[in-house]
Parts: structure tokens; C-alpha cells; sequence
């Protein structure tokens, strides 16, 4: 039965690879169904990293699965209930060519959604124009202002994207003056529920099963319901607003994205070409963050700084000069965005320094950008872990409105906190990551205090402590190319389907050097003896931790492509010092001289030989326990990841010696030795998983490790594999250790009670085990060199001359037994060393 989520407790603070404003996320293991993970491995023909991701994520079923990893959903335009009447509305003045103008937004899904519009309805003939708001003379959305002028122009028909659904005024405003409207959108209506009285295409409020559509998407599907022949060559258009747009990759989006990408990879749009070579993307090589964090950007910088028409030229124009022209001025546009951004973001950190600790931050300052403050606003939620609105204030006349955005934590809906604060504000809307607001700036304070009253009693201490949640527990040998490159099935990747959070645990950094002007930092990380190249990024060049100093750690995979190598590239994203709580040794005795005399009183008698341990692969029926062959991973990794799936004992072959290596590095788990589990197998029936993380020695073999229900990972490699040998050979090639007690006791001469305790233990940090104490004794008394008071009990020198050790039968027996158990521990080798 699997355990809660595990969260990995540092003993002190938890440190993060991040600037230091940044709040440390707390590293958390959710539980996952191993069996589930082993048959989707079967099945599907996966490895075991992409299984624990996949179940994780709440896909067990195979036919879910492939439909994730081949997205092929895909609802027809007929899904939107009414979309007929917008159809027929837009053919009849396509027919009659009337003047048709396409309304969009300033952002990228508004831009794009408008280029892909402008675009269909050219291509049925129709006469079609755009116009894309300003940010700070029109504001969000639909105007008033802007329906006179269209109106004023000779417009027929006016078709909303990726904006109208609240502008039931201004839409009843333009039927008035004579203007068809068409509203296509795919934000939240208003609180009060009216809706625009026109032809509405809206995923939610028309019932169309992908609730989740960008703008872009929303424009698409009536693209297709129209006929328009660009529909099916605009997909790079949804994809880049989908992503853009923080949508959800997840049902049909997926496929819109997938298939967008691929579009884009060979595109022959002049724009988009021209904006890639100035962002430094490599076509054939695009992936979702390409396209939120290069092109993205640069279009959205024209609608940020000045208006949006430049990026809306870039995604028409057939001119690859101008294209270029346009993509290079945008290029320089994102460099004074990223300007702006730094200055306001410092003075923003500063306020909300001032302010001190609040549930909510709402911040306003004279001559911030209006096209900016959203982008702040991020930064803020991701160095404080609570929702931020910053507003931007006209520099010199405070009695016009200001404009703020926001952005909120995973949780807590930023569009109910604009609601609770809706009387005092002149226009919202948005979404519940998302939002942005007009407000005038005497209202500011008692916004302020109506969202911070809001956010206080929404936000629970769970909501306020960010998570990183990790996705697959890994060990070194797993972090390689093929595994990045089977980690791209899950691609797209962003909101809904993140990137794969991979947990090293007990990694060691090393090698750390600066890079990136001294931002960043590239450094090697250790685990189960194999390194993995890595880096950090926004971290000033420094890691956490000591250099080799053990640290639960969570990375991206990822692919890197640099100067024709192509090699796997570990990201840094959270870091901790590894748990210390304690670890509880099972089995062992409490009264030593008690298990001595049990050793003496065991039948002198070899076990059986066995060729190898059975494994299985795979889940089996049945009452022994399913042997999972995990050998040259991590036993770290292997631990952890047994953990999430249920009650774990550790199985080693010295418990004193494994403890101190183990505490350091993982904690709150129990111990046992094989001699422990082979004289109480019952210790380990409680136990889900067994992770075996040294060969058994061979009297201890399969019938401790099958015995009872649950899994044995089979968890050692190389180091584990020399460690059991030199334990073996402890135990079982007695003659070095014969040597030293009989000296001892020819000094003492006779010995009994504490004394002969202290002596059978012997010196040294680690002390003689009973099981071998009563080995020797044995031998000593069957050569008739001591003699034995059982009684006192006591040991005695005999007046005896020098004899062969082979005269004991015990001897002669711990001999075969040491011989047979090298064989067998010969045949244990990890499976990359066999």
C-alpha cells in the first residue's frame, strides 16, 4: 500500500539553485502504484523513468497513454453550439463584399488569432481588414471609441478574437450603428453572466469539449467551419499562441501544438523564418519552449512597448525582405522590454520589501510600463509565492486610470480575488492564472485591501509553501541520451504536461564554473558512481552545498544540440541537503553472548547451492515476492523510489557498517542484515518492498529476498559487490580472525561474563557479529584448543600443542561455504558489468 506524498525534509533550510529572493521549494515524492508502472512498461515497451512519470500523472490505462504520446483529438467546428449563425453571417458578407474587420488583442494569441482570420477570409475573397488595439491609448478589448471608428470607416461586420465575450455594451453599441458583430473569444464572461447579443464562438459558453482553447484555436476552428483553404497551414499560428497563451497541453491542444511544430519546422511563412534567425532558433530542432521563451517574446514586445501592428505585418507579409526588416525590429524591441523589465522589476522587489510579508502584493508606481507590468508580475509570484498585480501609472496625471496585470500561484483563482475587489475598479478580466485591470489610482489602496482580504482567506498554508513535486526518482546510470530522447514523447511540454522533474537522490556537485557572464553556472553531478555534465541557471555561478557534499536534487533532461554534438544536459531547478531522521536497525541481538551460544548450537551443515538468484521483470502471481533486477542503479535512487510505493526495508549484509553510510544521505527507513532476516524471516512481512543493496550471501540467498508479498529490488552494484565479498570472506574465511582471539585469550588465559563478551566482540570500530564469535568458538573447542562452561559461561586455554585446522569439522565446512559463496557472488554481478 502506497505511503502519502513524501516530502524531502532537509535538516536545515532547504537551498535552491535560484537568486536568493526566490522561495525554496519543498522537494516532494508523490506516491505512484509500482505494478501499474511495470505493466505500462510491458505493454507499452517503455522504460521504467517514463512509467513512474506517467502514472504519476494519473495515466494507467495504455489506450490514455498512446493517445498522450500520439495525440490524434480533434472536434470538429460543429462542437460550438451556434456556430452555424456565424457562419452564415460571415458568408453572406463575403458575398456581398462588404467591408469585414477583424478586432483582435495586442498579445500574441490576439495577434496571431488575427493574422490566421485576416488570412481565411482573404482566401474565400472577402474584403477584410484588422485592427489591433493600443495597449495604452485603447486599452483591453473592445471601446467604445474604437466601435465609432469602425463604424465610421463603412464597416459591415466586425469579428472579435481572443477578445468581446465581456463587452456586451460595446457589442450592442455597434449593432446600433448598424455594424454585425461576431464575437469569437475564449475568456472568462462577466460575473453577472450577460453575454454580447451576437453570434458567439466560445468554447465554454458554446460546449465545445476542448474548454481550454487559446484565441488562436478558437479563430482556427471558425476558419474551418467557413472552409477557408489557410486553416490547415495556420497551425503554426495555434501553436504558437497555445504556448504562448499558457494553455493546458493536454486533450486536443496537444495535437493542435504537435502538429503546429512540425508545420513550423518547415514553414514557409517569411515572417516567422526571418524571427527565428534573429532568436537564434534552430528550425529543425523547435520545441515548445522555443516558441514561449524566443518567438513569443519578440512579437509580444511591439504590443508591450509600442503597438502590435508591426508583429501582425511580420505574421502577413510575403516580403522576406521585409520580414526580416520587421523580425530584426522586434529583435531590438525585446532587448529594451528586457531593459524596462529589470528597472521595474527592481523598484517593484523594493516596494514589496517595504511592504513587508502579505498574502497578496498589489503594487504601483508613476512611469512603470503598462506593457511590462505583467512580465514583473511573474517575477514577483515566483520570488515571494504569492499572486502579484502591479499597476503602471501615468508619470505625470495621476487622474487618468492606471493600467495593472497580474498573476497568480498554482490554487488561487486571480479573477475571483478581481471580482472581491470589482466595485472599485473601471474594467478586469482575464482568467484564474492571469488578469489584467484598469483602476484609478485613488482606489488603488482599497483594491488593495479587498484582494489582500480575499487572498487571506482563500490562501492555506499548504497553497503558500511552493512544491516542487518530482516525476521519477533516477539514478546516475539512467541520466543519458536515450532517455532524454524517450522523455520527447512527452513533448509538447508547458502548463498541464510540465517538463519531467527527475529526482537524483544523495547527488554530488562538482567542478563548478561560471558561465554566462557569471549568471549561470555549469558543474558535474555524481550518483551511483556515474557523472552527468549539468547546469544552473540564474544562480550567479554558484550551487548549493559543498563541493561532493550529498544533496537531494531535481533536474530536466534535456537534449542539447551544441556545435553538431548532441549530448544529454542535466538543468538544475531545486536542491536540498539530504534528510537525516533515523534509520532503525531490525533483527539484531540484544544479548550478544546469547546469539553466540545459538551460532554453536546451529547444525553444522552447508546450505544448498543455487546458480543465481531467479528475477522477475515483471509482476507474477503468487505468494513469493516479485524479484525486480535493479542492479548498477543507484541504491539511492532504487530506495527512494521504493519508498513512494510502500513500506521499505533495507536488506545489506552489515548493518553497522551500511548505517553510517546511509544516514548521511537518507532517512526514516528501517535496516535489516540477511543473517537477521534468515533467522526471523518474519521481520520483513510487513514490508512492501525489500531493496536488496548488497548480494546476499549464499546460506541467505532467494529464501529471504522471495519470501512473503511485495517486490525485491535487487538495488547493488560494483562498490555494493566488493562490500558483500569483503563481508563474506569476514564471516566465512576464519582463520585470520582464529588467530587474533586465540592470542587474546592466551594472554588472559581464562575469560567469562562481560569480559568474555568484550573479548569475543573484539577491537576496533566495528565489532566481531555473534554469528562469527560462535564460529570460532566452535573451531577452537572442536581442535580441543579452549574449553567451554556453557553454564558461566566461560572460556578457558588449553595446554594443548600446535594442530591443523583442518583436524575441525566447522572449519572445514565455513571453508566450503566461503568457496561456494565466491562462486555465487561471482554470478551476482550488476547486469552492465556481468
Amino acid at each position: 500500500m502506497a505511503e502519502p506524498a513524501l516530502l524531502l525534509e532537509p535538516s536545515v533550510a532547504p537551498v535552491t539553485q535560484t537568486r536568493s529572493q526566490r522561495v525554496a521549494r519543498r522537494i516532494m515524492v508523490a506516491p505512484y502504484d509500482l505494478g501499474t508502472a511495470l505493466r505500462l512498461e510491458q505493454e507499452l515497451g517503455i522504460g521504467h523513468v517514463l512509467a513512474q512519470v506517467l502514472v504519476r500523472r494519473g495515466y494507467s490505462d495504455p489506450d490514455r497513454v498512446r493517445e498522450l504520446l500520439d495525440p490524434t483529438e480533434d472536434h470538429p467546428p460543429d462542437r460550438f453550439q451556434g456556430i452555424e449563425r456565424a457562419v452564415e453571417l460571415i458568408e453572406r458578407h463575403v458575398r456581398t463584399r462588404s467591408r469585414i474587420v477583424v478586432h483582435g488583442d495586442y498579445d500574441v494569441d490576439g495577434v496571431c488569432a488575427t493574422a490566421l482570420l485576416v488570412r481565411a477570409i482573404r482566401s474565400l475573397g472577402g474584403e477584410v481588414a484588422h485592427f489591433i488595439p493600443s495597449r495604452s491609448e485603447d486599452g483591453y478589448g473592445l471601446s467604445p471609441a474604437t466601435v465609432t471608428r469602425l463604424a465610421g470607416r463603412g464597416t459591415g461586420l466586425l469579428i472579435t478574437v481572443d477578445c468581446g465575450i465581456t463587452a456586451v455594451e460595446e457589442v450592442a453599441a455597434a449593432r446600433a450603428a448598424g455594424l454585425d458583430v461576431v464575437v469569437t473569444d475564449h475568456h472568462s464572461p462577466r460575473p453577472d453572466g450577460q453575454l454580447p447579443e451576437c453570434p458567439l464562438v466560445h468554447p465554454a459558453v458554446c460546449g465545445h469539449p476542448s474548454v481550454s482553447l487559446c484565441g488562436t484555436a478558437v479563430a482556427h476552428k471558425l476558419a474551418q467551419a467557413i472552409g477557408a483553404p489557410t486553416a490547415s497551414e495556420d497551425l503554426e499560428l495555434v501553436a504558437l499562441a497555445t504556448v504562448a497563451d499558457l494553455m493546458p497541453l493536454q486533450g486536443e491542444n496537444r495535437r493542435l501544438v504537435r502538429q503546429g511544430l512540425a508545420q513550423l519546422a518547415g514553414t514557409a511563412r517569411p515572417g516567422l523564418r526571418a524571427l527565428m534567425e534573429v532568436s537564434g532558433t534552430d528550425p529543425s530542432d523547435i520545441d515548445a519552449s522555443a516558441l514561449g521563451f524566443r518567438l513569443a517574446p519578440r512579437i509580444n514586445a511591439s504590443g508591450r512597448l509600442r503597438r502590435a501592428d508591426a508583429a501582425l505585418e511580420l505574421l502577413l507579409t510575403e516580403d522576406p525582405a521585409r520580414a526580416r526588416e520587421i523580425a530584426e525590429e522586434l529583435d531590438h524591441l525585446n532587448s529594451e522590454r528586457r531593459f524596462v523589465e529589470q528597472r521595474i522589476g527592481w523598484e517593484a522587489e523594493a516596494l514589496a520589501a517595504e511592504m513587508g510579508e502579505r498574502p497578496a502584493y498589489v503594487l504601483a508606481a508613476r512611469g512603470w510600463h503598462p506593457g511590462v507590468v505583467g512580465i514583473v508580475a511573474s517575477r514577483i509570484v515566483e520570488h515571494h509565492h504569492r499572486p502579484a498585480i502591479l499597476i503602471a501609472l501615468d508619470e505625470h496625471d495621476l487622474t487618468l486610470p492606471g493600467q495593472g496585470s497580474g498573476r497568480s500561484i498554482p490554487g488561487f483563482d486571480l479573477l475571483a480575488a478581481l471580482d472581491a475587489a470589482s466595485p472599485h475598479l473601471l474594467r478586469y478580466g482575464g482568467h484564474r492564472a492571469a488578469a489584467g485591470l484598469s483602476v484609478l489610482p485613488e482606489r488603488i489602496e482599497v483594491v488593495r485591501e479587498a484582494i489582500e482580504r480575499h487572498a487571506e482567506q482563500v490562501l492555506t498554508p499548504d497553497l503558500l509553501q511552493p512544491v516542487e513535486r518530482v516525476d521519477a526518482v533516477v539514478s546516475g546510470a539512467e541520466l543519458t541520451l536515450g532517455l532524454a530522447e524517450e522523455l520527447l514523447a512527452l513533448e509538447p511540454c508547458g502548463l498541464g504536461n510540465p517538463g519531467v522533474n527527475l529526482l537524483v537522490s544523495g547527488a554530488r556537485f562538482h567542478s563548478v564554473r561560471p558561465m554566462g557572464d557569471g549568471r549561470h553556472a555549469r558543474f558535474s553531478v555524481s550518483s551511483g558512481g556515474v557523472r552527468a555534465t549539468a547546469v544552473s541557471f540564474g544562480c550567479d555561478g554558484r550551487v548549493p552545498g559543498d563541493d561532493g557534499e550529498p544533496m537531494d536534487a531535481t533536474f530536466r533532461l534535456e537534449r542539447n544540440v551544441w556545435q553538431g554534438r548532441v549530448e544529454p544536459r542535466l538543468v538544475l531547478r531545486e536542491a536540498a541537503g539530504c534528510a537525516t531522521e533515523p534509520i532503525r536497525t531490525l533483527g539484531e541481538p540484544e544479548d550478544y553472548l546469547a546469539a553466540v551460544f545459538a551460532e554453536l548450537k546451529r547444525p553444522l551443515e552447508p546450505p544448498p547451492v543455487r546458480s543465481t538468484l531467479a528475477t522477475h521483470p515483471h509482476p507474477s502471481s503468487g505468494g513469493e515476492r516479485t524479484v525486480l533486477d535493479r542492479r548498477g542503479e543507484s541504491p539511492l535512487a532504487v530506495i527512494t523510489d521504493a519508498r513512494a510505493a510502500g513500506d521499505v526495508l533495507i536488506v545489506c549484509a552489515d548493518t553497522t557498517r551500511r548505517l553510517k553510510g546511509l544516514s548521511t544521505r537518507v532517512g526514516g527507513l528501517h535496516l535489516a542484515s540477511f543473517s537477521a532476516l534468515a533467522a526471523r524471516p518474519a521481520l520483513a512481512d510487513r514490508f512492501d518492498h525489500l531493496v536488496v543493496i548488497d548480494p546476499p550471501c549464499l546460506e541467505a540467498a532467494e529464501s529471504v529476498i522471495t519470501a512473503g508479498n511485495g517486490y525485491s529490488h535487487l538495488a547493488w552494484g560494483e562498490p555494493e559487490l566488493r562490500f558483500a565479498q569483503q563481508m563474506h570472506e569476514l564471516e566465512y574465511a576464519v582463520r585470520p580472525s582464529l588467530v587474533a582471539l586465540y592470542r587474546s585469550l592466551r594472554q588472559r588465559g581464562r575469560v567469562s561474563g562481560q569480559e568474555l563478551e568484550h573479548l569475543l566482540r573484539g577491537e576496533g570500530p566495528h565489532p566481531r557479529s555473534p554469528a562469527l564469535a560462535g564460529r570460532l568458538v566452535r573451531v577452537l573447542v572442536e581442535l580441543e584448543l579452549v574449553s567451554l562452561d556453557p553454564d558461566l559461561p566461560a572460556l578457558a586455554i588449553r595446554d594443548a600443542p600446535a594442530t591443523d585446522l583442518e583436524r575441525s569439522a566447522a572449519y572445514r565446512v565455513y571453508s566450503q561455504i566461503y568457496e561456494d559463496g565466491l562462486r555465487f557472488l561471482s554470478r551476482a554481478r550488476p547486469r552492465a558489468s556481468a
